[in-house]
């Protein structure tokens, strides 16, 4: 099973927490790229220096700002990548998967799915309410957007699954001696990190709901599919539709995209809808595409320490 994969059974819960110290460090300096350019660009227009997030986000065009946030993932899956193989002395594949290779075909699925249900959930929430948006496409900024999303998105999405669907659920496993635990808390912890978002700050914490459920939902398929590929593929559309989709004023990220929602924020039908809802009907179509079975131990059960075998082979209950 994913949480007993033969090639990381043997490592320590300490050098897991060296290694997340590491990868905070090259997080940290993924950060230097965006300070450097706001430091430039205001020392160069003689404006002062920003001191919230809100205005540093206002410094550059939407799409330059996306960049530059974007290279803050780019240089912590490079942590990621030296702490995987030097540290443990394992391969990126350990924590990605218990199946030979990586199944490209569950990414591609999983990305497909998603891609088609979140966007036809945008185009249809803008149908039933057209006052609450407005038309923002302009042709080149959008195509600039384009490029972006489908080269440094995806790095982003892959740098939180191998964060918290990889690595930590692997390491705080390994502490626990079982799957309930690492499940709950890489669910918890994802929501939390996004308790800063603006959306949590114009919607209440109620909002955390969604974020924790979607980790936790994230988690769920990970454990049950013994691999991190339809995780990565979710979140990857999830991340990609909704920048070329939709932005508002108060969104973490604004935007290029084609509408842009003016409406006053609330927590409604399109926040719990997907927890409640959509995340249990996509579990039931993953468990019957891939013949998911023991539920129960697969997410609460004990892990062995004693080395186990791969799980079959990506071509398997295709």
């Amino acid at each position: 099973m994913f949480l007993e994969n033969k090639e990381n059974i043997n490592q320590s819960p300490f050098t897991y927490l060296l290694g997340f110290v590491v990868i905070s460090l090259f997080y940290i300096l993924g950060q230097i790229p965006f300070g450097l350019a706001i430091a430039a660009e205001t020392f160069a227009s003689g404006k002062p220096m920003p001191m919230t997030e809100d205005a540093m986000m206002k410094v550059f065009s939407p799409n330059v700002t996306l960049f530059l946030m974007l290279l803050i993932f780019v240089s912590t899956l490079i942590g990621i990548i030296i702490v995987v193989k030097y540290i443990h002395k394992l391969k990126m594949i350990d924590i990605t998967t218990t199946r030979s290779k990586i199944d490209w075909k569950r990414i591609l699925f999983s990305f497909g799915l998603w891609s088609i249900l979140s966007a036809v959930l945008t185009v249809s929430s803008y149908f039933a309410s057209p006052e609450d948006f407005v038309v923002n496409f302009k042709p080149i900024p959008f195509l600039i957007l384009v490029l972006i999303s489908f080269t440094l998105l995806p790095i982003q999405t892959s740098t939180e699954e191998y964060i918290f669907r990889g690595y930590l659920m692997q390491g705080l496993g390994l502490l626990a001696g079982n799957r309930w635990f690492p499940l709950v808390m890489t669910s918890l912890t994802f929501g939390l990190m996004h308790i800063l978002n603006p959306e949590v700050q114009k919607m209440g914490h109620i909002i955390m709901v969604y974020y924790i459920g979607t980790g936790l939902f994230l988690g769920i398929i990970t454990l049950m599919d013994d691999g991190m590929e339809l995780a990565l593929g979710f979140h990857a559309a999830n991340n990609i539709v909704t920048a070329l989709l939709v932005t508002s004023e108060w969104s973490a990220l604004k935007t290029e995209s084609v509408f842009k929602d003016i409406s006053t924020p609330s927590v409604g039908f399109e926040v719990l809808t997907p927890v409640l809802i959509i995340f249990p009907i996509i579990l039931y179509i993953f468990s019957k595409k891939y013949q998911w079975t023991d539920w129960q131990g697969k997410l609460t059960g004990k892990i062995s320490t004693k080395v186990v075998s791969p799980t079959l082979n990506s071509e398997d209950h295709e």
